[in-house]
């Protein structure tokens, strides 16, 4: 899962991207809304964490131009203005919650995944194809009842592969929902990471669930490839 964090606040800016990536997030950190519009020219984001106060765009303008393009990203404002009128002004705009500084990082991670959840279509936090079960909220896995040790992108995979099951995802696709534009390594690391997955994932079972398609891509669905 992609995420996008417009601060203005660079020390705020780097904590909560740190705080992101740490809980498994692919993250892209920039400091006014006319970079967050460019960020998006380049990228498909999950969830936007927006600043409201902030240079060049402010937060509100920002979104005022996000919704009028057509996009429903999940946007959640941060902001120390903390008035009634300020946060409904948000959310009539077209944000998807409010959180006021100073806040915990759990709830900023609980409120990120709530967004998403609804976004999805999906009022429960768990997601299941076979005898595969992945849980939002725990951010864990488990199969045939045995839990599954996966490390951070591994798990980011893994949740973006269940919520898309049965669709066939490109390397592309992959790629961008575990590096940020900051990674520089070989893209041919998403070939290690989708190995190792399919080992913890169909090692022991008879029923695979986790497919490659040749020349494009992998999809995660129950049947031969």
């Amino acid at each position: 899962m992609r995420i996008l964090v417009a601060e203005d606040a660079r020390d705020m800016n780097r904590l909560i991207v740190k705080t992101l990536t740490k809980a498994g997030y692919s993250v892209d950190g920039c400091f006014n809304g006319e970079e967050a519009l460019d960020y998006l020219l380049g990228a498909d984001y999950d969830a936007i964490i927006l600043d409201v106060m902030m240079p060049k765009m402010d937060g509100y303008t920002f979104l005022t131009r996000l919704r009028e393009s057509g996009s429903d990203v999940p946007v959640l404002f941060l902001t120390a203005r903390d008035a009634v009128a300020d946060r409904v002004k948000g959310l009539d705009l077209g944000a998807d919650d409010y959180l006021v500084k100073p806040f915990d990082f759990d709830e900023l991670l609980a409120r990120i995944r709530v967004m998403t959840r609804k976004r999805s279509g999906r009022s429960v936090n768990r997601f299941t194809l076979a005898d595969l079960t992945v849980d939002i909220d725990s951010r864990s896995a488990s199969r045939a009842g045995a839990d599954i040790p996966l490390l951070p992108k591994e798990y980011t995979i893994l949740e973006y592969m269940i919520r898309h099951q049965g669709i066939v995802l490109s390397r592309e696709q992959l790629e961008n929902q575990i590096w940020n534009y900051e990674y520089s390594g070989s893209s041919n690391n998403i070939d290690g990471y989708m190995s190792r997955l399919r080992k913890k994932i169909d090692g022991g079972h008879s029923v695979k669930l986790l497919h490659t398609v040749r020349g494009y891509g992998w999809v995660l669905r129950q049947g031969e490839g």
